[in-house]
């Protein structure tokens, strides 16, 4: 090394590029980038392995898996027309929005024009669109009979909240009310997997479907378990329209549902629904929140949930980003659950 400070920690490194330590030491597992050791045996990041680093993170950030990523690095072209179509499918969608927005606004100068002055709601419509809501669901305890106005179900929703706050409950609610809906609860962790495993082998079809995700999702980092199997399995079944999952993240690692959550964001606009509760934020990491993607909020005081925008000052940002920790974090209330107090 010629000068210490050409070269950094494994966390000012993964603090410069935006990612965890723990993804540079998937990085380096995979054989995708070689920090250098100092006498003492700590890693160390110099430049080149920083622009290495950096281009992997872009190449992550386009939904390359590593395993495809491994192949850009080596010149390989194997895997690369499926991941870039994906990739312009999501563009075009975006293109497609912003094209309407820019519709509006030109609407809104033309009426300004004409000596229409537009209202508010014309203004906060440049945002997005505010389509009919899908439901009006009565509230169960601990609300106290409110209802809530469902306005959207895209494919992926996420319900969080603190603590206590009534989320597993509106959960199940939503299970209730939708429309071919379904809750899939943490008793899908039971029996260390045997019923998932024998209604596999009874159904080859779904077997085969599943393991060939599975086999995506580990190239992506992820690890094989019981845990995953079965929401993969949930997921792949023929099923409700729509899923309600109690707390995705039980039982996955932090690259599991790192892996796994950029699987569900890969299926595209039209796949089933699922309403996801959690409380991690590598399944919920607001800055990689799309325009398929919702986000509904269980206040503490039991107020009404409320949709929050994943931008920094909106309406309840804060508030979620309180309830979001990363997997090791959130072990530590694992099996802690709410409870109602006995009347009387």
């Amino acid at each position: 090394m010629t000068s210490s400070d050409e070269f950094l920690s494994p966390s000012e490194a993964a603090d410069k590029l935006g990612i965890s330590v723990k993804a540079l030491r998937v990085y380096e597992q995979r054989g995708l980038i070689f920090p250098m050791r100092t006498e003492i045996g700590w890693r160390a990041y110099g430049p080149d392995a920083m622009r290495r680093a950096a281009e992997i993170v872009a190449l992550r950030s386009l939904g390359f898996s590593l395993t495809q990523i491994a192949r850009v690095l080596n010149d390989e072209a194997d895997g690369l027309e499926e991941a870039l179509a994906a990739h312009q499918v999501t563009l075009e969608k975006r293109l497609q929005e912003i094209a309407e927005t820019v519709g509006r606004i030109r609407s809104l100068r033309d009426g300004l024009a004409a000596g229409r002055t537009p209202t508010a709601g014309d203004l906060t419509g440049l945002l997005s669109q505010t389509p009919d809501p899908v439901a009006a669901i009565d509230l169960p305890w601990p609300w106290g009979g409110e209802r809530f106005v469902l306005r959207v179900i895209r494919p992926l929703n996420y319900i969080i909240g603190p603590l206590f706050s009534g989320k597993t409950k509106l959960a199940q609610r939503l299970a209730e009310t939708l429309p071919k809906a379904a809750f899939l609860g943490l008793d899908r962790l039971a029996d260390d997997g045997a019923a998932v495993r024998a209604r596999l082998e009874a159904d080859k079809d779904l077997k085969s479907r599943v393991d060939r995700i599975l086999g995506w999702l580990v190239e992506d980092g992820a690890e094989s378990s019981d845990a995953l199997t079965a929401l993969l399995v949930a997921l792949e079944a023929d099923g409700p329209g729509v899923w309600v999952i109690d707390m995705i993240e039980q039982g996955l690692d932090e690259e599991t549902q790192r892996a796994l959550i950029a699987y569900l964001r890969r299926r595209g606009a039209d796949a089933t629904p699922l309403f996801l509760i959690t409380r991690s934020c590598e399944v919920l990491d607001m800055a990689s929140v799309g325009p398929h993607e919702s986000i509904i909020l269980c206040p503490a005081n039991h107020s009404v949930p409320t949709y929050v925008a994943p931008h920094v000052g909106a309406p309840g940002y804060d508030s979620v980003m309180s309830c979001l920790a990363p997997p090791a974090v959130r072990a530590r209330t694992e099996g802690v659950i709410a409870w109602r107090p006995a009347a009387g």
